[in-house]
């Protein structure tokens, strides 16, 4: 894609940005194949998957838009994680370990390497959440205080060696799981999608040719670099603070501090963690991947659009937490909750610091939880099921929050209620805008959702959620959008909780809004 004669930056910038979208396309289309044929709702349905591109040292490339929290994490931990292994063509790794690349058992992760002529051009990857990872807990996610309790540890390994299947380690997996033949199909679904990436990462490489693809990688990295680092050069310089709390862990712990010290400088970011908590007996810990993945998410909004989703893009930024604590936990700290609730936290402190340096552009929280719910039972007619809730978004400084979205660090749909209904023993008695939820302000934070869930059959049910106890901020002047709450035939329960529910037992989630902004 060679630049015509005098064409300059101009024409390089097309160029470059043409390459990006082409690697972008490998991506969304790994991504329509995944979602097309896995087995479960929460893959086929949700979406709750990701897929992107790296280059031979593992450097992100290219990514669809699917779920913040995973290819964040991914494009933090797969310089290491493909760096210390001999590839061959035909391999394909396997890993969920929160503390080896991955973020919390459910997502399970493949990866695949690309050669063409033998010389290695790259890797392929998805990640994709299951609901049934072998936890005692039906939908694995457990209000839990160990690793050991949120279901079966797979520590990178090749699954597939020059193009066999290691079908005794994969059979004796399965048959760890609750519904082998479901967790099966959705495994050879994410093993479809890399290869399809391979097959169209080498016809991309073969198109250009090994060393000017290679070069154009690199060129596209110092593109995405340059673009950030203007991007940058328009924020004030100076150290801004802020600390905002989890509500609890489910275990012992609550007020459970994130503390930011965000420091800006033309020459990049740094961000700071220390005097944030220590890791908790519960599960809201996290690997340091998962904490860059929410702090590159913040930044990556604040960016142009034409700015390329690749590693070159996160260059300018680095952080620090303290080694056990809450944002960089050491095993075997519990993990599950981390990736999904924690994470959002350090959305709503990232943002927070921010708007001091840009209190008329930084909007207030949004609902700041995913409200996970996992539900299921064991026995010959077992089930495991996950989802997560939309809420409100916060208002910005010249528009209302939107109303029942998923924000930030998710990027799922909601379950339709027709499939909801039609595999599991479930009726949904209301699914409804939770009205006047949204702070006021001079804008108005977007509202939450309700959703009702009667239980045809007993079954065991764990909630994991957040901003129940403290809502989520206004900004500038505006109102908190209302708390969030659980109850069960009409009695509220905890934001983090594990009970059995009988035939016949109503379920309500209603999701918090999103804060105000400036005062009405």
């Amino acid at each position: 894609m060679p630049a015509p004669p005098g064409a300059g930056a101009a024409a390089d910038a097309i160029r470059l940005s043409l390459f990006a979208s082409r690697v972008a396309a490998i991506c969304d289309e790994m991504g329509a194949l995944l979602g097309r044929v896995a087995f479960s709702p929460n893959i086929r349905d949700r979406l709750d998957y990701s897929c992107a591109l790296f280059d031979p040292q593992g450097h992100l490339l290219g990514q669809a838009t699917h779920i913040p929290v995973h290819l964040g994490s991914m494009a933090f931990a797969m310089r290491d994680l493909v760096g210390k292994r001999r590839w061959h063509p035909g391999d394909m790794l396997v890993l969920n370990d929160p503390f080896r690349g991955g973020t919390h058992l459910p997502d399970v992760t493949f990866v695949a390497p690309v050669f063409l002529a033998r010389q290695l051009v790259g890797f392929c990857a998805n990640r994709a959440h299951h609901a049934d990872i072998g936890a005692e807990a039906p939908g694995s996610m457990p209000v839990s205080g160990s690793l050991a309790e949120e279901g079966v540890l797979i520590s990178p390994r090749k699954l597939i060696r020059r193009g066999e299947l290691d079908e005794q380690w994969l059979s004796e997996l399965l048959g760890r799981l609750n519904d082998p033949a479901a967790a099966r199909g959705d495994f050879s679904a994410q093993i479809a999608a890399n290869r399809l990436g391979v097959q169209r990462l080498q016809a991309l490489v073969e198109a250009f040719g090994v060393e000017p693809f290679g070069a154009l990688s690199k060129d596209l990295q110092a593109y995405a670099e340059r673009l950030a680092l203007a991007s940058i050069g328009t924020l004030p310089a100076g150290r801004y603070e802020f600390a905002d709390v989890l509500d609890d862990d489910g275990v012992a712990a609550r007020d459970i501090a994130i503390h930011l010290a965000l420091e800006i400088a033309p020459g990049g970011i740094h961000l700071d963690f220390a005097g944030s908590a220590r890791q908790v007996p519960g599960n809201l810990n996290c690997p340091l991947s998962v904490t860059a993945a929410a702090v590159f998410y913040v930044f990556r909004c604040l960016m142009p659009e034409q700015v390329p989703a690749c590693h070159g893009a996160m260059r300018p930024f680095t952080l620090s937490a303290p080694s056990g604590c809450l944002l960089n936990a050491e095993p075997p700290a519990a993990v599950a909750a981390g990736n999904v609730e924690t994470s959002m936290r350090v959305v709503d402190v990232v943002c927070g610091a921010l708007a001091k340096a840009l209190p008329d552009a930084i909007p207030a929280a949004s609902q700041g939880t995913m409200n996970n719910l996992a539900m299921g039972a064991r026995g010959a007619e077992g089930w495991d099921y996950y989802e997560t809730l939309a809420g409100g978004l916060g208002a910005g400084p010249d528009c209302d929050g939107r109303s029942a979205r998923h924000s930030h660090m998710t990027n799922t749909l909601n379950t339709p209620v027709e499939i909801l209904e039609r595999h599991y023993p479930l009726r949904i008695l209301r699914y409804a805008i939770r009205r006047d939820s949204g702070g006021r302000g001079r804008f108005r934070g977007g509202h939450g959702v309700i959703r009702e869930y009667a239980f045809l059959a007993p079954a065991q049910c764990s909630i994991i959620s957040e901003r129940r106890r403290h809502a989520p901020w206004g900004a500038q002047g505006g109102a908190p959008g209302a708390a969030g709450r659980n109850l069960l035939d009409g009695k509220q329960i905890p934001p983090k909780c594990q009970q059995p529910v009988a035939a016949g037992q109503v379920l309500r989630i209603e999701t918090p809004g999103g804060g105000g902004f400036g005062a009405g």
